[in-house]
């Protein structure tokens, strides 16, 4: 009988989405069910909806700390928007973070994702939202005079770009190192159309 962790709080969150995650990689995100992530992380699948509403975001798991790059690209920048948000994306890829999509190991992940009707869908629904968050931000902010849903459109959309194309060199199997300095210079390209742009 599972386990229930009546406390919920971030450490089981990251059991559960170390086990999801786990199992999607090995079986496919069709092959396994919540109720099977549930028994393996020792919780009910109540705490598992409890923390991840949909069964996708067990695997694509980091919309909030996506959210708080945007946030924080507005809210504490020390310069133009442009200029914080490239420093970000930069920051990301320097640090390998997964949200930069060059994090060593990925490539199981992006098959994952790309064998997945479900999980393709809802990669489109979370830009979305991260695209929704970010205009709002923009139009909250005095400071800002640009045109927040063009901005954040085609931000947004740059990225994804950016971030596919990464993925598809990963699973490619081209080299982690030039990998990374493509998605620099495309990162370069992307807010260097920004600035002729919408900026």
């Amino acid at each position: 009988m599972p386990r229930t962790d009546a406390r919920g709080g971030p450490q089981t969150r990251a059991r559960i989405s170390d086990v999801a995650t786990r199992l999607f990689l090995e079986r496919g995100f069709d092959g396994v069910t919540v109720a099977e992530v549930a028994r393996e992380a020792g919780v009910s699948s109540v705490t598992v909806f409890k923390h991840f509403p949909r069964k996708e975001d067990l695997l694509l798991d980091r919309t909030d700390e996506a959210v708080e790059v945007l946030l924080s690209a507005v809210r504490d920048r020390p310069a133009d928007v442009l200029t914080s948000l490239q420093q970000a994306t930069i920051r990301l890829l320097d640090e390998e973070h997964a949200l930069a999509g060059v994090k060593d190991g990925s490539v199981p992940f992006y098959r994952t994702v790309a064998a997945s009707p479900a999980l393709i869908a809802r990669s489109r629904e979370i830009a979305s939202e991260l695209q929704q968050t970010l205009e709002e931000e923009l139009d909250r902010d005095p400071a800002f005079d640009g045109d927040a849903s063009l901005l954040a459109a085609f931000f947004i959309a740059g990225y994804t770009t950016v971030l596919v194309e990464t993925a598809r060199r990963m699973t490619a199997g081209d080299a982690p190192k030039d990998v990374a300095a493509d998605h620099r210079v495309r990162l370069d390209r992307l807010f260097d159309g920004l600035r002729n742009g919408v900026g």
